[in-house]
């Protein structure tokens, strides 16, 4: 059980009044490294929203956004105050010239990945995980898809064994989290998964997926479409359109096909992932009332997010470790 509403608003107005208190005094480096950095009293708070109810996420959100925004101003307002800083007095040295270090960076994906996370948090999702090597009842039986779907093929899967296989989808969370929470549910899970495609400018046998699900009561379409346009926009930008296409999944009913633009001139499409209503089938399986809740799902592309946020025009680029490219992300 984590803490309260109350608890969590009073430790980010507690954070957030030190944490002025010091740009106030002049403490700079300590407000940024104690407060904004990665390890920094915000990404600690920000960690309480997964363990909130759902009604209290939007609340705890916006005051959370709220108090790091006026530090973050703070802190700028009083840097641009001081002004450069002066130069020691004393004895100057003539230093030779050495060799840059360098100083590494996170992965294009790894800051894809953060970026997401972000973004769905402040929607009011809580972000969740699963294993990677998954039985073959959370990977296709609890997402209603029969023996005899393609979809268990052997040639389209790496199995281990005759019960286990690398998980082909992220959708295998959402089972797992739906088995261990009563609705309301309203979470994200980020990972890898594993298909036997061949690697081209799109594809790669081993790639990222964000998958959402949203169960309560009433929800619709509509609120899928809704939070797809809204997480869409904030991260691609509004030069950015997608579009629904109606398609077939077996965990999902309706079901539907996501696509984004593409190209120099934004004028293509490519697929971006699939989604739909949650179908009474798979509710049934984990034991959820499906004449009295409903809800969506989705899978989305990772990479394929990072290639249009980039401009970018071959995935594979992300996996050869080639310092060149990886520097432009630093």
């Amino acid at each position: 059980m984590g803490e309260s509403l109350d608890a969590c608003l009073e430790r980010v107005s507690k954070a957030r009044g030190e944490a002025l208190a010091l740009a106030a005094a002049g403490q700079l480096d300590e407000v940024q490294s104690k407060f904004l950095s990665q390890k920094g009293e915000f990404r600690l708070l920000q960690q309480l929203l997964k363990d909130l109810p759902g009604p209290d996420k939007p609340v705890f959100g916006n005051a959370f956004n709220s108090a790091r925004k006026e530090v973050e101003e703070a802190l700028e307002a009083a840097r641009l105050s001081a002004g450069p800083t002066k130069k020691k007095s004393g004895p100057t040295f003539d230093f030779l010239p050495g060799i840059d270090p360098g100083i590494g960076g996170l992965h294009p994906l790894t800051q894809t990945i953060e970026e997401i996370t972000d973004i769905f948090s402040r929607m009011g999702f809580a972000i969740t995980r699963g294993p990677e090597v998954e039985d073959v009842f959370h990977n296709f039986i609890a997402l209603n898809i029969p023996d005899d779907h393609p979809a268990r093929d052997p040639r389209d899967n790496f199995y281990i064994d005759d019960r286990r296989l690398f998980r082909s989808q992220t959708s295998t969370v959402q089972i797992r989290v739906m088995e261990n929470q009563p609705p309301p549910v309203r979470i994200i899970s980020i990972g890898r998964v594993y298909r036997p495609d061949t690697a081209d400018a799109t594809h790669t046998p081993m790639f990222h997926q964000v998958e959402g699900l949203l169960v309560d009561d009433w929800v619709t379409l509509a609120d899928l479409k809704t939070v797809l346009h809204r997480f869409t926009q904030a991260f691609l930008g509004p030069q950015v359109k997608i579009r629904f296409r109606p398609s077939f999944f077996p965990f999902t009913e309706p079901s539907i096909e996501v696509d984004m633009t593409w190209g120099p001139n934004n004028d293509q499409w490519i697929e971006l992932g699939g989604a739909g209503m949650v179908d009474p089938n798979v509710f049934k399986k984990v034991g959820y009332d499906s004449e009295k809740y409903t809800g969506f799902a989705f899978g989305l592309g990772i990479e394929r997010l990072a290639l249009r946020r980039y401009g970018m025009g071959d995935l594979r680029l992300f996996f050869e470790n080639d310092i060149r490219f990886l520097r432009q992300f630093h």
